[in-house]
């Protein structure tokens, strides 16, 4: 489910998945499939890791990479289900052919 909320977001982000909602800054971004496409990947790690322990890693290992890259925006492009999203959002095939845990193809850099 898509929801819009104008006021959630910091900065330059425009999307972001909290299971089972897709949230955008703007209704017009409905119509970008590469970012609905991010964000869908990231609802599946999110179901795959049942939800709260997805969160869990995924704050853990932003907190250890800004700790590494003292940097926190590249510590969340470093995250592993970033990563996975980004390099993946532009294939609209990829959820149905993604092998469960794909996330961890991205772990180690």
């Amino acid at each position: 489910m898509i929801v819009v909320f104008r006021h959630f977001f910091y900065k330059n982000y425009v999307g972001l998945s909290l299971w089972p909602f897709i949230i955008l800054k703007e209704d017009s971004l409905k119509d970008d499939t590469v970012l609905i496409n991010h964000e869908r990947i990231h609802l599946q790690q999110q179901r795959e890791l049942l939800i709260l322990p997805f969160y869990l890693l995924y704050i853990s290992e932003w907190l250890l990479r800004t700790v590494l890259y003292m940097d926190s925006y590249r510590a969340y492009q470093n995250i592993s289900f970033e990563r996975e999203a980004y390099a993946n959002e532009a294939d609209m095939q990829y959820l149905s052919k993604r092998k469960i845990f794909g996330f961890l193809n991205y772990l180690m850099r």
